[in-house]
């Protein structure tokens, strides 16, 4: 890993740049895959399925005898940690609730909003090096709390054609409706333009490989709405001289084993801690079976020795993390001047896996910056706000000129004429 020793803020930009990947060479083949899919259906999807998972399916549908057997092959342990990650995801999701207020904004015009969940979503699941199961539990449980009438979920087989009996444990537990054997590209067009097979959604969540990423950037152009741009997983990690190296070290591993193109991000304003995470980072790595995938995310990384933690805070703002974790005595300081972050994890034992699995939060996030501007899945991503509001007579006599005014300076007399026939219609009124 990098060192950078107080660098001025001049080269921050420089600094927090992520590695940048050239997607102009898959749009192409992106785009053909998604045509071919939106033309032929199902038997583009088996045909995709043979050629990039290397499986002949007879069916995309997993089958209630195949959710059945799952059931049988996962131990009763790790069915035991799914449903209390589910419980805690679930009463984390569950109070975000939406209660409409209505308002009066003027005497007789009453606004309020409601909250309605979308009635289709889709979720794209990863096979991959990992079976993502606990993602499963992040984008299905909300997604059953808000209400949402039909949750599709994508993911790939393995070369038997079976999917991870953990995934269909955990889609059973989090409520998921239908599950299907697609995986990439394939997956999302199926998804976005619907097939013989696969139900159309109305808006599409989950992690994926840069052609699964393309792939939802090019559908949310014409076809459905997607979660949220994503790149490849970070973590920045705020330490001081209080802060245990161990930890941190294992923090910045356990986001570096993500994949190659993952980041990992050390502020600190402790020479000795610097130093001493370095050297944990390389004794914890040499003990890992991920450890080639890491350390080529290490070599994309940066340890960053810093004045104060103030300065270390306005670095991670600058930077937007993913995941942001402060292990310094002043984490409750700290914390008020987080402006962009995806999720953060306050001191030394809020290690970024629990959020990933278990304590509650989603682990669905803005990355590659865009917590600038964007917030993780949460209860809100399955839902629209629709207003509503209800003006009687005395509301027309409250608002009623100011509208015509305004339409007719902005020079759209049918919008004043809509409001003077009401004005008149009451003024005529015994």
């Amino acid at each position: 890993m990098r060192i950078e020793r107080y660098p001025e803020e001049s080269r921050w930009g420089e600094l927090t740049r992520r590695p940048q990947m050239d997607m102009s060479s898959l749009t192409a083949t992106v785009q053909s895959v998604l045509d071919d899919i939106r033309a032929h259906g199902d038997d583009a999807v088996l045909r995709y399925e043979e050629k990039f998972d290397h499986v002949r399916l007879s069916s995309l549908r997993v089958s209630e005898e195949e959710m059945a057997e799952a059931e049988t092959l996962v131990s009763a342990e790790l069915k035991a940690a799914l449903q209390l990650a589910h419980s805690n995801i679930h009463r984390f999701h569950a109070a975000q609730v939406f209660d409409g207020i209505r308002t009066e904004t003027q005497p007789g015009v009453v606004c309020w909003q409601k909250s309605v969940a979308i009635e289709r979503v889709g979720l794209y699941i990863p096979g991959g090096t990992a079976p993502l199961f606990s993602t499963v539990l992040m984008l299905a449980t909300p997604a059953k709390i808000a209400g949402c009438s039909d949750i599709v979920l994508c993911t790939p087989p393995n070369r038997e054609g079976k999917v991870h009996p953990a995934i269909l444990v955990a889609a059973r537990i989090a409520g998921v409706s239908q599950v299907f054997k697609a995986g990439g590209v394939q997956a999302i067009g199926a998804m976005a333009y619907g097939t013989e097979s696969v139900p159309k959604v109305y808006k599409i969540f989950g992690p994926g490989n840069q052609y699964v990423m393309a792939a939802k950037q090019q559908v949310s152009l014409h076809d459905v709405a997607i979660d949220m741009p994503a790149g490849p997983s970070e973590v920045c990690v705020i330490a001081d001289a209080s802060s245990n190296a161990e930890f941190v070290a294992a923090d910045l591993l356990s986001q570096a084993e993500h994949g190659p193109d993952s980041q990992v991000l050390l502020i600190t304003t402790s020479e000795a801690t610097l130093h001493a995470v370095a050297e944990e980072v390389e004794r914890q790595l040499a003990t890992l079976p991920r450890r080639d995938i890491a350390q080529q995310s290490l070599d994309n990384s940066l340890l960053v020795l810093v004045h104060d933690t103030d300065e270390a805070m306005r670095l991670s703002n600058a930077y937007a993390p993913e995941h942001l974790i402060i292990c310094t005595a002043d984490y409750e300081r700290l914390a008020e001047k987080v402006v962009n972050a995806g999720s953060v994890f306050l001191g030394n034992y809020a290690c970024e896996s629990a959020g990933d699995y278990a304590s509650g939060t989603n682990h669905t996030l803005p990355t590659h910056g865009y917590a600038q501007a964007y917030s993780g899945v949460n209860l809100d991503s399955y839902c629209r706000k629709v207003t509503f509001q209800h003006i009687d007579a005395e509301g027309i006599r409250s608002i009623g000129r100011a509208v015509e005014v305004m339409a007719e300076n902005e020079q759209l007399t049918a919008h004043k004429q809509a409001m003077t026939v009401r004005i008149k219609h009451i003024e005529q009124k015994p």
